[in-house]
């Protein structure tokens, strides 16, 4: 199922939303223009989250550097290695982020981004703790951006493109099944795959970290309080 828009009002406009998605985008056509495949490949390797390296540091490697360790989990967000992980991850900020930010505020919204992105990021390590492959993207932050959507707006009417084996079909669905889904699916995933990913060399779909993510926005949305609205007074 793939969400096309929301019906959720929003009644502020989004700037943390709006730069968000325009920062991951530059990054993304600076890293396309001004490195070639090789050169891309090391810096996906210097930026990237590499869970190895931070198990490393916590059991006290020697020459294991706590820069290079811990601030990759910072800048790993803003790097994707595809068109297709770009377009996907900055589709689902511009429908469901909206409203966080509006319900938060846009300072603690921003806050609320960054602390579920590092959820994802502890949640990513502890269940590929010996993975030499870094994980890029937003995807974990996103997740915490969605599982706060589903616990604000679970009744939500999403705009869903859903694939009925040989044709497409759109269907206005509760955003409890779009996200409830969504999350079941990254849940199982990650389960099924648990094994292979700790040994792997190569790329791949980093499901405990939309699963970290995720859980971290549902609890980080009940311990954050709304915005203070002020109410504007007119003459009638």
């Amino acid at each position: 199922m793939i969400p096309l828009k929301d019906d959720t009002p929003r009644f502020s406009t989004p700037y943390i939303t709006y730069f968000l998605i325009a920062l991951n985008t530059l990054i993304f056509l600076y890293e396309m223009l001004a490195f070639g495949p090789h050169a891309r490949n090391q810096l996906m390797f210097q930026f990237g989250m590499v869970p190895a390296r931070i198990t490393g540091l916590m059991s006290g490697v020697p020459h294991a550097s706590a820069g290079t360790a811990l601030l990759p989990i910072l800048t790993s967000m803003f790097l994707h290695a595809s068109w297709l992980h770009l377009i996907g991850n900055m589709w689902v900020l511009w429908i469901f982020g909206d409203n966080i930010e509006d319900y938060l505020g846009h300072f603690v919204y921003i806050v609320f981004y960054l602390l579920s992105g590092l959820a994802a990021a502890v949640a990513h390590t502890l269940l590929n703790a010996a993975s030499v492959v870094p994980s890029v993207g937003a995807s974990g932050a996103i997740a915490g951006v969605m599982g706060a959507y589903l616990i604000l707006y679970p009744r939500a009417k999403v705009l869903t493109l859903v694939p009925l084996i040989v044709f497409f079909t759109f269907w206005w669905l509760p955003a409890w099944i779009v996200l409830g889904y969504w999350f079941v699916i990254q849940f199982f995933s990650g389960a099924l795959t648990a094994v292979a990913v700790s040994s792997q060399t190569t790329g791949g779909i980093a499901f405990w970290a939309h699963v970290g993510g995720f859980v971290a926005g549902i609890i980080l949305i009940k311990v954050f309080p709304a915005r203070v609205r002020r109410l504007r007074y007119g003459t009638w």
